[in-house]
């Protein structure tokens, strides 16, 4: 991935936090989800498609700033973290249960993978949403709201950056082995 295209995607975080820091968490969430349409909308000129996860992801933020400012009521905003990486738990884990690997669901067509590595990454990426749905729980319940945004820009982001590069090994071991597979 480009400098640029990472930084592009990143954005609608970056504008989330500048957004808290000058007009507050309203703000931020309205201004995150512009700039969220505004990646996939770029997306879609460059590639003539979207894929599911981040219109799924954009959709969910929308709803939920429409609700809290809806309703004026923040609890929307530091939940759907919660909802948000919770419900993908529910998903890669019970599909899991069900002998289905629900990572090649959404990302079939940006990687063509063997059956053991969509396996593995749909129970590695399972937990780890299901993590990061336990702590944002914990931070937006037990710390003050500047704290909750910290940890949601300058740790849940980092931790998810991280662990994508961490299964960086697994997905290139993956796509040799399908290479091979297609190739014999």
């Amino acid at each position: 991935m480009k400098l640029g295209a990472f930084l592009f995607e990143v954005l609608p975080l970056l504008g989330f936090f500048i957004g808290y820091s000058v007009y507050g968490l309203f703000a931020a969430a309205m201004i995150s989800v512009g700039l969220g349409a505004l990646v996939l909308l770029v997306a879609w000129l460059q590639e003539r498609r979207v894929a599911r996860f981040p219109l799924f992801s954009l959709l969910l933020s929308a709803g939920f700033t429409w609700a809290a400012i809806a309703l004026d009521a923040d609890i929307f905003i530091k939940m759907q973290p919660t909802l948000f990486n919770g419900l993908f738990a529910v998903v890669l884990l019970g599909g899991l249960i069900i002998r289905r690997a629900m990572m090649r669901e959404f990302f079939q067509h940006q990687f063509a993978l063997d059956d053991a590595t969509w396996f593995t990454l749909s129970l590695r990426w399972g937990l780890f949403f299901l993590g990061l749905a336990l702590a944002n729980e914990y931070v937006w319940r037990g710390f003050d709201e500047a704290e909750w945004v910290f940890y949601k820009t300058f740790i849940a982001a980092p931790a998810s950056a991280l662990f994508m590069l961490a299964q960086l090994p697994i997905t290139l071991r993956g796509l040799a082995r399908a290479r091979e597979e297609t190739s014999n």
